[in-house]
């Protein structure tokens, strides 16, 4: 007799499938990454996580884009993508966006996810696998690092505010 998993404190650990991202998918997913991907916990993911992000990497690499379903709701996603360079037998693998609805994220669904896609990876015939998030970002640090990500190099983003900068010059008359 098959019983179900109970998580920490009683609760149920739910059931949940890994599958390839449909069509229909693409809305869920973008309003999921929306409230995960907010100005005050990740202001550079925030900067780049639009509804055109989700649907190039879905039209350009849909077998990359899987999500988590539990109970007939979207609980998470991974979007990737693979590169290949010119004159390189190697081929890469980005995870571009891995999200998990906060409701889901102790029951290793990202874990899934992450691994799912990587598997997908492996047939393809990629070799390195790359991810990036915020330097600061200490969760997102430690869930990499046990899925065996290393060698953290540092990336700063630098921004120039266009808009302000034109504000305090006047607005010049072209000519």
């Amino acid at each position: 007799m098959n019983r179900p998993q109970v998580a920490a404190r009683g609760r149920r650990r739910p059931q949940v499938e890994i599958r390839e991202m449909e069509l229909d998918d693409l809305p869920t997913v973008f309003h999921l990454g929306e409230k995960l991907f907010t100005a005050s916990r990740v202001p550079n993911l925030y900067r780049t996580w639009d509804e055109f992000e989700v649907v190039e990497l879905f039209q350009g690499d849909s077998q990359y884009c899987v999500v988590a379903e539990a109970e007939g709701e979207i609980v998470g996603f991974a979007l990737g993508t693979t590169i290949s360079k010119a004159r390189s037998a190697w081929k890469y693998g980005y995870l571009v966006w891995l999200g998990v609805d906060p409701r889901y994220q102790r029951y290793r669904v990202g874990k899934k996810l992450f691994r799912h896609l990587k598997n997908l990876m492996v047939e393809e015939g990629v070799r390195i696998l790359l991810v990036d998030t915020e330097a600061d970002n200490q969760s997102a640090l430690s869930f990499f690092r046990q899925l065996g990500f290393g060698n953290p190099e540092e990336h700063i983003y630098l921004s120039l505010n266009l808009a302000r900068r034109k504000r305090r010059e006047g607005n010049p008359k072209p000519g």
